[in-house]
């Protein structure tokens, strides 16, 4: 690494840096509460949040010349636009898992053909995996059955419903077809196994010369990212610290909540400020 060469920091958003209100864990008596700044709005509500000192944090990363700061992201391209983080535009951003790669909020488009490529090359066809979600699946508990951009799916379920076995059943059944399973709240995702947010943000990397890549996540999906980073952090929430999931240049929070969210945006400054 020189020393122009910038620091990479790519972070997950929802329930990592971002919360909703549901999620928020503030544990604390209302008095207490930290000031929120509200970062996304959907049909007319306040959905996301994040601590105003974490604002102030992350608008020095995204302004910062020695940082590039990259959203990574599961949602798709339409419910990241609804997010609007301080400080200035992400030069990058990666939606959809991996699927697509914004440059100015644009998709690159020679990033995602090479995605869809390598999907078609490599995984049973997503309507396979619909078609046996539908079949399987107990309207007891499915509320909706979701198409991603047409690159993943995922079902919203009555969690308190969904039995632990079927998880597990329908994750042997798409693990052949190239397909991975990852249950994050009340969302039940599949996801096929080339379509990464490390792999996005590596070609980022290579184009902007980064030195050393920083990383934060909550969930399974985001496994592949912490471990191609150089350093990386995990919440005390979410999927990775309900199975005990851990590498030896992850540091596992304590922290859980709107807080954790703070806590890392900490860590990123400081780690950034060694380089």
């Amino acid at each position: 690494m020189t020393a122009s060469a910038p620091v990479l920091i790519a972070s997950d958003l929802d329930r990592t840096l971002i919360y909703s209100a549901a999620a928020l864990a503030l544990g604390l008596p209302d008095a207490k509460a930290p000031r929120l700044l509200c970062v996304e709005v959907h049909e007319g509500k306040p959905q996301s949040f994040l601590t105003e000192t974490a604002a102030g944090i992350l608008a020095g990363l995204a302004g910062s010349p020695h940082a590039v700061f990259v959203p990574t992201t599961t949602r798709t391209r339409q419910q990241y636009r609804r997010i609007s983080l301080p400080g200035p535009p992400a030069r990058y951003a990666i939606c959809a898992n991996g699927g697509h790669l914004l440059v100015d909020g644009e998709t690159d488009r020679d990033w995602h053909a090479s995605v869809r490529r390598t999907l078609a090359a490599e995984c049973a066809p997503m309507a396979e995996i619909q078609d046996h979600l539908r079949r399987t699946a107990d309207p007891r508990w499915l509320l909706k059955v979701r198409d991603a951009e047409d690159l993943f799916t995922y079902l919203v379920v009555e969690r308190a419903l969904l039995p632990d076995t079927w998880t597990k059943e329908l994750a042997d059944w798409a693990e052949p077809r190239g397909w991975t399973v990852s249950l994050q709240g009340r969302k039940l995702y599949a996801v096929p196994r080339p379509l990464t947010k490390s792999a996005a943000v590596a070609e980022i990397a290579r184009r902007t010369g980064a030195g050393t890549v920083l990383a934060a996540g909550d969930s399974l999906l985001d496994a592949d990212l912490l471990l191609a980073a150089d350093r990386g952090w995990r919440p005390g929430h979410g999927e990775l610290a309900d199975t005990g999931w851990s590498a030896p240049h992850i540091t596992a929070l304590a922290e859980r909540g709107v807080s954790c969210g703070e806590e890392i945006l900490r860590a990123f400054a400081a780690h950034a400020r060694r380089h």
